[in-house]
């Protein structure tokens, strides 16, 4: 089956012929404002049926089905199979199963994909703040290495592209994610790119490179996409990313995008 033409654009990386991913952005759909055009999340206040029409054209661009995870900003993991029910609670996920993606869902937040060159093997996390700090120093990269050293493989050889979210320049923090990224921070290699003071206590905190730091510090060693540049920032591009901190509050809603990944037969 011929995929429609493709939704969003696919991810730049050496993925292997049998791995197929895709990102969308806020284009190509029929939700209306403040949520259009392209909005996958039901949860986000848009017409219900509307993001299910949205959901159908992106299943139309990918060519297979796709399972949706209720994101809670966690760590639990799932393995995705067939009978795997949308909605199952989880912020990272993986899959061996040929003909089946699954989403990851985002809007600021960090979506990463994650497979290996040879073994049949993808996975995917969303990743927030939250995530990425986890607790005592196991977050959503540790729940990916984990998983991916239970199907035999080694985190230096896979390969991980980063998805678009909220950028250096756009994202202020307060002391409590400072202190959540303290013991990352004393081993990382260039802390004062992570964290820039904007004020007493508070920071514009750099998501994509706290990301690069944890997959580094999980073995993780071959890292495309978000480069932490103003192109990838979800706030700043408004007209092409769906951004939650940006338009929540300012326009009464925003939408959601998904990275999807997927094994072909």
């Amino acid at each position: 089956m011929q995929r429609k033409e493709l939704l969003g654009f696919q991810p730049d990386w050496p993925a292997p012929e049998f791995v197929q991913a895709l990102m969308t952005t806020r284009r190509g759909g029929v939700s209306q404002a403040p949520w259009n055009e392209l909005n996958l999340g039901l949860l986000s206040g848009d017409n219900p049926a509307d993001v299910l029409q949205n959901r159908e054209l992106v299943r139309q661009s990918l060519g297979v089905p796709a399972v949706y995870l209720r994101q809670v900003h966690g760590t639990h993991g799932i393995a995705v199979e067939p009978s795997t029910p949308s909605n199952t609670e989880a912020d990272v996920a993986w899959t061996t199963q040929s003909g089946l993606a699954f989403a990851i869902m985002a809007a600021d937040c960090l979506p990463i994909l994650v497979c290996h060159p040879k073994a049949k093997w993808v996975a995917g996390a969303h990743a927030g703040w939250r995530g990425l700090a986890g607790t005592e120093g196991h977050g959503v990269v540790e729940t990916l290495a984990q998983a991916a050293k239970l199907q035999g493989l080694e985190t230096q050889d896979c390969l991980v592209w980063l998805g678009p979210c909220i950028g250096p320049t756009a994202f202020e923090v307060g002391e409590d994610v400072h202190s959540a990224f303290a013991s990352l921070l004393k081993f990382a290699s260039h802390p004062h790119e992570l964290f820039v003071p904007t004020s007493a206590n508070k920071y514009f905190a750099n998501l994509a490179g706290l990301a690069r730091a944890r997959l580094k510090q999980a073995g993780f060693q071959a890292v495309y996409g978000n480069d932490s540049s103003l192109p990838w920032c979800t706030y700043r591009q408004d007209t092409v990313y769906h951004s939650h901190r940006r338009d929540a509050v300012a326009k009464g809603g925003s939408g959601r995008m998904a990275a999807y990944i997927w094994i072909t037969a």
